[in-house]
């Protein structure tokens, strides 16, 4: 696991550098020419779906193949120092704290600065829903919302993954994730061709997401913020979530805060309510940006300790 430590430091180091040659662009590039072989508006709702499937079955290959056929050549180094060297920072694409921080603060700082259109036009950036009419609380609930979720899917997930398979299943699940972002919604367009994406992300989703709602309760007993309330609202509220995944970073952050996530949100024009998580007793503002990036930080440092020390430990 030391490689994975080495990751998150260059991580925090360079970032994650917007690039056309950045492997994730280059995994959502291969989706969306597979997807204009693939899908076909008039196919029935069987073939869409099979179809869909054939596309994350040829996606994983093709990943698979690439990042196995890397990492091959490298180990033909006798050098382990550079082969650790290399595969960290091949890891370090596969997560994002510095990018997800950078984002949360930058949309904070025009906040605090009363420039909400930036603001608006920033959060649109790292959400799906419609930005253009938020107030600064939903603002910061966005961001709050965002930061607490891709905690597991940019961080949390990759490195799990890392830890029971190798660089090739961390970069495997970063496809299923990429699969999700670009097919997996409930649209006219999606609805059977993105159904085996979302429920494959559903899956690889399933155990990062509960460690990561475990981790941000002892995060918050650390940080000094209210971890029983975590905990009760986590046991409480996660399952309300329409992700079976989502509930459980999102519940335990709303705990620790006092805050209430969850609501009315607007997705091209239609507004939808998703249950609420957590009691409203703090105002959400842009303070709480910044406490869930400090949250989110804690919960991926505890998380590669712990990991180290099984590594060390289990024979």
């Amino acid at each position: 696991m030391i490689t994975a430590i080495v990751a998150f430091f260059i991580d925090a180091v360079l970032g994650d550098p917007r690039s056309n040659l950045h492997p994730v662009v280059l995994i959502g590039r291969l989706i969306t020419s597979l997807e204009r072989m693939l899908y076909h508006k008039t196919d029935s709702s069987v073939r869409q779906i099979l179809s869909g499937g054939l596309l994350v079955v040829l996606v994983l290959v093709f990943t698979f193949l690439v990042v196995n056929g890397i990492m091959n050549i490298v180990r033909m180094c006798s050098n382990s120092y550079v082969i650790m060297a290399i595969e960290a920072f091949l890891l370090s694409f596969t997560i994002s704290p510095k990018s997800l921080a950078a984002a949360g603060k930058e949309i904070h700082d025009y906040l605090v600065a009363k420039d909400l259109s930036q603001a608006r036009f920033k959060v649109g950036w790292i959400v799906g829903r419609d930005t253009d009419k938020l107030e600064e609380g939903e603002i910061s609930r966005a961001t709050v919302e965002t930061i607490a979720e891709n905690t597991v899917d940019g961080i949390i997930a990759p490195l799990f993954f890392y830890a029971i398979g190798g660089l090739e299943l961390a970069f495997l699940y970063r496809g299923v994730n990429t699969l999700d972002s670009m097919v997996g919604y409930k649209n006219d367009r999606y609805l059977y061709f993105g159904r085996v994406a979302a429920r494959t992300d559903d899956v690889l989703g399933y155990i990062p997401a509960r460690i990561t709602g475990i981790l941000f309760v002892i995060s918050a007993l650390i940080l000094g913020f209210d971890w029983k309330q975590s905990w009760k609202i986590l046991r409480r509220d996660a399952k309300k979530h329409p992700s079976p995944n989502g509930g459980w970073a999102e519940a335990s952050v709303a705990g620790a805060l006092h805050i209430r996530l969850g609501g009315y949100n607007s997705y091209f024009g239609k507004v939808h309510f998703r249950a609420y998580m957590g009691d409203p007793v703090e105002k959400l503002d842009n303070s709480h940006i910044m406490e869930t990036i400090r949250l989110m930080y804690t919960a991926t440092i505890l998380y590669l300790i712990i990991a180290h020390v099984i590594y060390v430990f289990l024979p």
